[in-house]
């Protein structure tokens, strides 16, 4: 199989890195070892330097010389601050994001404030390629919902099943989406495939019976343009240690259109909630928009570490590193086609540029093992997700041609060597 805009070989690879016009981004993050190829940056992005430096600014003369007196000179603001540089990503104006707890904390606060903007709706739309950690949110809350109205059946979860595992067939979920639907809510990028969802046509459909959607912008946030605002999104969520390169256990962040904040509720009232926090009122009022989805103390450390990543992101311009997406992975799929399908892999992605992320997934009968022997031996790494697929993470700001052609000519090697044979079928505890 060929495309025209590609060759094989690795003098290719090299021309488009000469083109590259975000390949001086690279030195922006900490690479150890240039011969290793770290293809997860859809799982955990890698260290920007300017990270570095502000977490030893905060822990050395915010924390260390300033202390406490650093709440009121920079961090106490930080949440909302950090949400409005998040919001230029992701096509919204200020005071609509908030960065606040993780990803799943802040899906339940949004998905039981949408149940009761919608309390006599029925149903929760959303479909088997979602997050399964997000399909246990959703099944919570429907059992929280049921148990406290004494009905268990008033409320129900329905999950649209993908017929291939790797996209969803749109009249198929758009049918789905009825008068009797109080949320839609979907991953913008699925986590699997990466395959990418009509973000317009799905919310167009929502509001036009009368329903909510809510979207998880975990795995499309900082590699995929969007307009949450301009598209009428009601609410969105998302992690910043992905594509945003926020680090190991960074808070997430949440969004709210401007026009539901005074109408939405978190069900979590914290302090950081609270309309006057240090007040010390007896009974909670919530604050004045976004930031009454605030919970508790903000983990200043993490969030200002991300924040400097966020800047990074902004610099670089998210409809160039979009630009680049699409070329890479287009890239991929052809080494793909050309030197592993004859050795017994599929692709599990969108072949479309347009109907996909920043990660493409492949398939094999020894895909675990496969990627056992990549990390351990062959000095790339990726990640596994059940059944059989490994997922390559091309993250644009770090991620050159030379090292996808170097991975798929590594991965060749593991399965005409069979050094996967010496590995077994039992998974590690992460994979």
């Amino acid at each position: 199989m060929t495309n025209s805009k590609f060759e094989p070989g690795l003098d290719f690879a090299h021309q488009l890195d000469t083109n590259d016009d975000l390949a001086s981004f690279r030195k922006a993050f900490v690479i150890q070892d240039p011969n290793l190829i770290y293809l997860d940056g859809n799982s955990l992005g890698r260290l920007p330097c300017r990270s570095i430096d502000r977490i030893n600014q905060v822990v050395e003369r915010e924390w260390g010389e300033q202390l406490i007196r650093s709440w009121n000179a920079n961090w106490y603001q930080s949440p909302q601050r950090t949400g409005d540089k998040i919001a230029q990503l992701l096509g919204a104006g200020p005071g609509q994001v908030v960065v606040s707890d993780s990803t799943s904390v802040n899906l339940y606060k949004l998905v039981l404030a949408a149940l009761e903007m919608r309390p006599n709706r029925k149903r929760i739309i959303s479909d088997s390629l979602n997050f399964p950690s997000d399909l246990y949110i959703l099944e919570g809350c429907v059992h929280l919902m049921n148990e406290r109205s004494g009905n268990k059946s008033h409320l129900s979860l329905e999950i649209i099943p993908s017929e291939d595992g790797i996209s969803m067939d749109s009249p198929t979920l758009l049918k789905a989406i009825d008068d009797q639907t109080a949320l839609v809510t979907l991953s913008h990028v699925a986590y699997k495939s990466g395959y990418l969802y009509d973000m317009v046509a799905i919310t167009d459909k929502a509001h036009q019976v009368g329903a909510l959607i809510l979207w998880d912008l975990s795995h499309s946030a900082g590699v995929v343009p969007m307009e949450l605002d301009r598209w009428g999104v009601d609410l969105a969520v998302g992690c910043t240690y992905k594509y945003l390169n926020g680090g190991p256990g960074a808070p997430a962040y949440l969004y709210v259109r401007q026009g539901l904040q005074e109408l939405a509720h978190s069900p979590i009232w914290g302090w950081f909630g609270q309309h006057l926090p240090f007040a010390f009122e007896m009974e909670y009022q919530p604050a004045k928009g976004i930031t009454r989805f605030l919970a508790g103390s903000p983990p200043i450390l993490s969030l200002l570490s991300m924040e400097a990543a966020i800047e990074l992101i902004l610099e670089a311009d998210i409809w160039k590193i979009r630009d680049k997406s699409k070329l890479m992975t287009s890239y991929l799929v052809y080494l793909v086609d050309n030197l592993l399908v004859p050795l017994g892999f599929t692709l599990a992605s969108p072949r479309i540029a347009d109907r996909r992320g920043s990660h493409v997934s492949i398939r094999h009968s020894h895909a675990y093992q496969i990627n056992r022997v990549l990390i351990e031996e062959m000095k790339v790494i990726p990640d596994f997700r059940e059944p059989e697929d490994i997922r390559l993470g091309l993250a644009p700001l770090y991620t050159s041609y030379r090292e996808v052609w170097q991975a798929v000519d590594r991965i060749r090697r593991v399965v005409v060597e069979e050094r996967y044979t010496r590995y077994p079928f039992k998974r590690l505890t992460v994979t």
